[in-house]
This record gives C-alpha cells, sequence and structure tokens, in this order.
C-alpha cells in the first residue's frame, strides 16, 4: 500500500480547524527533558532507487555459503509456489480473524492447518501456532503444571535444544516451577530409560522427551513416554514435523501415545532469512484441550446450513484478565502458518516422506565420508536423522573459520552448550545438499584439519 504523505496546506488546515498554532502544540504536555530533539545520526531520506541498491549491497555482505548447520534452523527447498500464495493479498494483509463474517479465508486456512499438524503429530487437537518452537516448548509445561495440580517440577532432558532450555526456564522460573535436568548416556547420546530409576520416587508434572534430540540422535520414546505415564507425569514430545513424516509420531508413543506434542515449524516453507521469522506449533490429547494455549479454529454450520469457520473454545481471559488466563498469547504467527499450510499442501504426505527420507540419507553419506578422514569420528552411536555430532582432531573454532573462507558453514562448534565433549561439531545435510556439496565439505575439511 503506497504511502501518501500530507501536504502543507493539509497540515496547516487540519491545525486551524482544531485551533493550534502548529504540530508541537498537540505534544506541549510532554516535559521538554524528556523529549530527544533532534536526531542528528539520522542519515538523508534516499530515493527508491537508491535504497534499493543499499539493501542489496547489505545483502550481498551476508554472502553466499554452502550451509551445513542444523541445530534448531534448517535449509529445505521451498516450492516456488508456496510463497507466491502467501504473499497474496488476502493472506500477506490479514490478521487476527476476531470477526468471522469477514475472515473466512484466513479461519478455514487455519483449519487445514490444524487438521494436518493433528495428523502429522498423531494428536487428536492443535491450535493455531505460537511464537516458536522454544516459547511453545514453555507454553506445554506450564500447561502440564496446570493439569497436574499437584508437582510443579519438570523432568527436561540435557538432549533437548540448550536454547529451548534457556527460554523455558525464563518463561517459568518465576512462577514457581522447577525444572529438574536429566543427564544423557555418553556413548549413545540419548537419555536411556534406565537412568530414570534414580527420579522413580519422585513427583513430577512432566517429562519433555526429544525425538530427535539436539545432537540428531533418536530417544527411545516408548519407554520413555511409557515411564512418565507409570509415574503419573505426562510425556511433552518436542519434535523435528520434517522427522514425523518417516517416524513414528508423538501420539502413538508407548502404550497410550504422549499427551502434548511441540515443536518449531520452520522448516515447513519457511526460509532462512537473517534470523527469522519462526512460528511454534503444539498438539495435545482432546482430554487436555481446555488447558491449550493460543486459538483453535472450529468448522460449524451456519443457519443456512453452509459451512463456516470460527474461533472456538478461547476465553476472553486471553485477552483481558491476565491472571485468569490460559495464555497470554494473544497473536499466532498467521503468515508463517500460511506458508507452512501451502508448503503441506503442495508436498503431500509422500513429498514430505521423501523430503525427510532424502536428508536422512544426505546425511548418512556425510558421516560415512567424514568418518574416513583421519582423525574424525562420529560421537555418539545411537541412530540418527539428519544431524550427527562429529568430533576432530583439530580446534573446531579454527577449522569452521578456515571453513567459512571457503564459503562453507561447515557445522555448530558444541563447546559452548557442552564444553565436556571437546572439538565436536553438529553437523546437518538436508534434501539441499547434492553428491557435489558433499563432495566439496569432505575436500574442504580434509584441507582445513591438514592446515
Amino acid at each position: 500500500m503506497p504511502f501518501i504523505p500530507h501536504t502543507k496546506e493539509d497540515v496547516a488546515e487540519m491545525l486551524s480547524r482544531i485551533g493550534a498554532e502548529n504540530i508541537e502544540t498537540l505534544f506541549d504536555e510532554i516535559p521538554s527533558d524528556l523529549k530527544c530533539g533532534r536526531l542528528e545520526k539520522v542519515p538523508p531520506g534516499l530515493s527508491e532507487m537508491e535504497i534499493t541498491r543499499l539493501m542489496m549491497k547489505r545483502a550481498e555482505m551476508d554472502g553466499v555459503y554452502q550451509n551445513f548447520i542444523g541445530a534448531g534452523a534448517y535449509e529445505h527447498h521451498i516450492p516456488a509456489a508456496v510463497w507466491q500464495i502467501t504473499t497474496r493479498g488476502e493472506f500477506y494483509s490479514s490478521y487476527t480473524p476476531y470477526q468471522a463474517e469477514a475472515s473466512q479465508g484466513t479461519l478455514q486456512l487455519l483449519y487445514e492447518y490444524q487438521t494436518m499438524m493433528a495428523s502429522l503429530t498423531g494428536m487428536d487437537i492443535s491450535n493455531a501456532s505460537m511464537y516458536d518452537g522454544a516459547s511453545a516448548l514453555a507454553e506445554a509445561a506450564l500447561m502440564a503444571v496446570r493439569s497436574h495440580k499437584t508437582s510443579r517440577r519438570i523432568l527436561i532432558p540435557e538432549t533437548v535444544h540448550p536454547i529451548y532450555r534457556r527460554v523455558v526456564r525464563a518463561i517459568v522460573s518465576n512462577q514457581d516451577i522447577d525444572l529438574v535436568e536429566l543427564p544423557y548416556c555418553k556413548e549413545s547420546g540419548q537419555i536411556l530409560p534406565e537412568s530414570l530409576d534414580d527420579f522413580a520416587k519422585e513427583e513430577f508434572a512432566a517429562l519433555v522427551i526429544p525425538q530427535p534430540n539436539f545432537f540428531g540422535v533418536l530417544e527411545q520414546v516408548d519407554a520413555l513416554t511409557d515411564w512418565a505415564h507409570a509415574n503419573n507425569a505426562l510425556a511433552i514430545g518436542v519434535v523435528n514435523p520434517i522427522a514425523l513424516a518417516i517416524l513414528t509420531p508423538p501420539g502413538e508413543w508407548g502404550n497410550k501415545g504422549a499427551d502434548i506434542a511441540v515443536g518449531e515449524g520452520q522448516p515447513l516453507g519457511i526460509p532462512l532469512s537473517s534470523g527469522g521469522p519462526y512460528f511454534g506449533f503444539m498438539a495435545c490429547k482432546k482430554s487436555l484441550v481446555r488447558q491449550i494455549p493460543g486459538r483453535i479454529i472450529g468448522r460449524t454450520n451456519d443457519m443456512d446450513n453452509k459451512t463456516g469457520f470460527v474461533l472456538t473454545l478461547q476465553a476472553r481471559e486471553q485477552h483481558i484478565r491476565r491472571s485468569k488466563a490460559t495464555s497470554n498469547i494473544c497473536t499466532n504467527q498467521g503468515l508463517m502458518v500460511t506458508a507452512a499450510t501451502i508448503f503441506m499442501a503442495l508436498l503431500g504426505p509422500e513429498g514430505l516422506r521423501r523430503v525427510a527420507a532424502h536428508a536422512h540419507a544426505n546425511t548418512l553419506d556425510l558421516v560415512e565420508q567424514l568418518e574416513a578422514l583421519n582423525g574424525v569420528k562420529r560421537v555418539f552411536s545411537g541412530p540418527i536423522f539428519h544431524e550427527a555430532v562429529i568430533s576432530l582432531p583439530a580446534p573446531a573454532q579454527a577449522v569452521l573459520q578456515t571453513m567459512k573462507q571457503q564459503k562453507i558453514l561447515a557445522g555448530l562448534d558444541l563447546q559452548e552448550h557442552y564444553p565436556s565433549i571437546g572439538n565436536t561439531l553438529l553437523v546437518c545435510a538436508t534434501e539441499t545438499k547434492t553428491s557435489e556439496d558433499i563432495q566439496n565439505y569432505i575436500q574442504q575439511l580434509k584441507k582445513a584439519l591438514n592446515a
């Protein structure tokens, strides 16, 4: 939408009509010591052509790299149609669909999204998205505590994404909720079910179960879910939506299935755009539906027996009574959800399976060739999806810098998050990588290690 500024004559006429001498008079109640004065460092305005050139130069500063980093943000192929449709005016400018009579298109899309996510996770109910995967996990923890009523403790493995754990702690720590970290097996990179024996006599509201975990390793989800239920705790699955195309969905874990499933929706058609935006997803069992935060879109019939879509099961406390609210998430990531819905609709179940299988095969190929290099080995023995941790015979940061000079982002240095496991990289290869890309990675890493 073009911006049309008021002319000096327009401004003068408006000021005359309200009896003000100038625009500054409208703000004379603000104390002068609070006013910042002129913005001396703001550069002069640019024309459209000039600003386009400036932004292109800044984009070029990012460079073009072969990306082998995953760690919660994944590079997948996005069909051109996804964002061509998403950025149509009907979707691009739509906001919260409070008025059903004016928002049927948006509501139907969100309804379809919920249906797809419930199917993908194997759960009964999906909401219409969250801010991101990390805050979705925090909301799941709050949801578990509300449902449990007697325990305010959450058992969370060290194999959960370290940023997710930090976000959860930041959100729940001031609400008298205790996060108890569960150590992992240093050999397999998993949570061993027998390690839970030490916690069996304690009471927890929930056990968090990542699948795959931060190391890319698959957890023993059936045994962990059954342990949670046997010990009167909810099972919260933190899952990768692409992996769910070929892995058992949370709703089928163990004898009863997980109670809540959350995760990051970015792999579903959202590009890696300088750090965002992202969106979180959340699904749960029907018994927990009145505890779920965010929105649920329902399908119904109107007085003329025509199909219609509406917001449902959302109390006004969500917006106006903070202390009584299930959650204070009021704005979902609607545009990202739109892209994800179109992405899933275009690929379909078989397309998603092919993406997941190709990414898995590429990572296995990468890891096999890496282990053939002198001094490089895979750290954990547990089965993987499309990420793996490798150890290096040289400082990881130096290797990463050398590889970056060759236009390759070679992985994530784990020293910051897991200092005890030495010079290690978390590497990822999705379906976007060709055999030539992998060969180039191997050759450049070999040179970097020799250097």
